[in-house]
């Protein structure tokens, strides 16, 4: 059996823990036009292993963004962080909601980085549509402190 394959049981754990969301961008399965996969947070060429601390639920568009990466730089200090980790991370301290429920919005550089070092303001296309990344500053698209939706 290869190291990455991943039974059937486990698939459905990892679904459930994840509600049918993508982990990164909190997509539903149900409602993308692209298959959601079973992804390696470390990937298995960064030394990651195939066991449920490492695997999480992703939409097309999140897996193919972050690919095998594991750290990203931040575009305007430079300084290098972990990607977003959401074994260990919790989502509603390093992402937001516009007040518009549009955009993505980061809320800590791990988080613009998680966000596969895209450039800012390009748009990133999830498993639903194309959302704008997050950009690297606290607050919203509009500069606001950000409040996570009730």
């Amino acid at each position: 059996m290869s190291k990455r394959y991943i039974s059937t049981e486990n698939q459905e754990q990892i679904k459930t823990r994840a509600a049918h969301r993508c982990e990164y961008c909190q997509s539903w399965a149900s409602y993308s036009a692209q298959p959601f996969v079973y992804e390696h947070i470390i990937p298995i060429a960064k030394g990651g292993e195939t066991h449920l601390d490492n695997l999480c639920y992703a939409c097309g568009g999140c897996n193919g963004h972050k690919y095998t990466k594991i750290k990203g730089v931040d575009p305007v200090s430079k300084s290098v962080a972990s990607l977003y980790h959401p074994r260990t991370q919790n989502w509603h301290q390093h992402f937001g909601w516009s007040d518009d429920y549009l955009q993505l919005v980061g809320l800590t550089f791990s988080t613009a980085s998680a966000l596969f070092t895209k450039k800012i303001g390009s748009l990133m296309n999830c498993g639903v549509g194309a959302w704008p990344c997050a950009r690297p500053v606290k607050g919203d698209h509009k500069g606001r402190p950000y409040k996570t939706p009730q």
